[in-house]
């Protein structure tokens, strides 16, 4: 019997892989923009000028896929839903206040006079890491099964740090791409130190997840499964040293080659999150309820289904557009 063909197992499972793609896109497009405002500290103003406007086409649509992967948590998986953000209430909070300041900061930096145009940078700043932070704090508690513990808050604020670290990293490399000259050199250095912390991250999470449950040790070290996992961290070291070698051998000559710290940077990202998946996997709240459980009645899938099939191209595709017909270096952002 091919249970694929079980409305019950497909929507579910579909939806399920929607909602992380939307996470996934989330992760790398705002995890930049945020980096770029972690980031805010180790620049002067002109250089601050010169940052804001490499992200300027772009940082309020990339945060559409939050917005996109919370509407499906919600819609398809309503029990998930509930039991998340019950327990992460406080984070999420802290999360939603970060990114109106970004938002408010980023519009009131461009028109305010000099004297309080420090305020709004100021601002800027702490929207990104409070943005950052939670979201970070709420990885951890999610691997963690999302139990208040000390130990477990202990664990969410490492990997608060971690994620902070990860996303100025890979805003360095945003900041690489998208600049030249003495700015680009300075990110390159960034970039040289936020790469340690991200493989610091990487290897916190990845030592902690298989001891989550029993269920997932079996996943990673079985055989068969641990063959099948295997290129995950093989591929991943690879590319921490080539992005480590890309870094010392940065600016390259006619900085053609400028975007390869970033598509490395994503690479890394995409494969850390596959392995997220894959452990925590069929569970959409880890070790208490699965897709399939928590999913809405199919006759309701399937109609969200339909509207999901014509809003996730559309955002795609402006996506697309919005990367397409701003590439290239940043040049001075006005609003006049």
């Amino acid at each position: 019997m091919n249970t694929f063909g079980d409305p019950n197992i497909w929507l579910p499972f579909v939806f399920a892989g929607l909602m992380g793609v939307s996470i996934l896109i989330y992760v790398v497009l705002d995890g930049f923009d945020l980096g770029v405002g972690v980031l805010f500290p180790f620049a002067d103003d002109d250089e601050k000028d010169r940052m804001i406007a490499s992200i300027g086409p772009f940082w309020d649509a990339n945060e559409t896929w939050l917005v996109l992967a919370v509407g499906l948590l919600l819609v398809a998986f309503p029990a998930a839903h509930g039991d998340i953000l019950t327990a992460l209430y406080l984070p999420v909070a802290i999360m939603l206040i970060g990114l109106i300041l970004r938002g408010v900061a980023f519009e009131f930096r461009a028109k305010a006079p000099a004297p309080h145009k420090d305020l709004w940078n100021n601002a800027f700043f702490a929207g990104s890491l409070m943005t950052s932070l939670s979201q970070g704090f709420m990885l951890g508690m999610y691997i963690m099964g999302l139990e208040w513990t000390w130990a477990h808050a202990a664990f969410g604020m490492l990997t608060a740090v971690f994620l902070t670290v990860g996303y100025s990293f890979i805003g360095a490399t945003w900041v690489i791409h998208k600049t030249d000259e003495h700015l680009q050199r300075k990110a390159v250095d960034w970039a040289k130190g936020g790469i340690w912390g991200l493989v610091l991250g990487i290897g916190a999470i990845s030592l902690a997840t298989p001891f989550v449950s029993e269920r997932i040790f079996d996943k990673w070290f079985s055989y068969p499964s641990f063959v099948y996992l295997s290129p995950l961290p093989i591929l991943s070291g690879v590319l921490v040293v080539w992005l480590w070698w890309m870094l010392r051998r940065m600016p390259f000559h006619g900085d053609r080659w400028s975007w390869l710290p970033f598509f490395a940077a994503t690479s890394l990202w995409v494969m850390a999150f596959g392995g997220m998946a894959y452990s925590f996997y069929p569970y959409v709240v880890p070790e208490q309820l699965t897709i399939y459980e928590a999913a809405s009645a199919p006759e309701s899938l399937f109609i969200i289904l339909i509207g999901t099939c014509i809003v996730l191209p559309t955002i795609m595709g402006y996506t697309i557009l919005a990367y397409t017909i701003f590439r290239g270096k940043a040049t001075e952002l006005r609003y006049d």
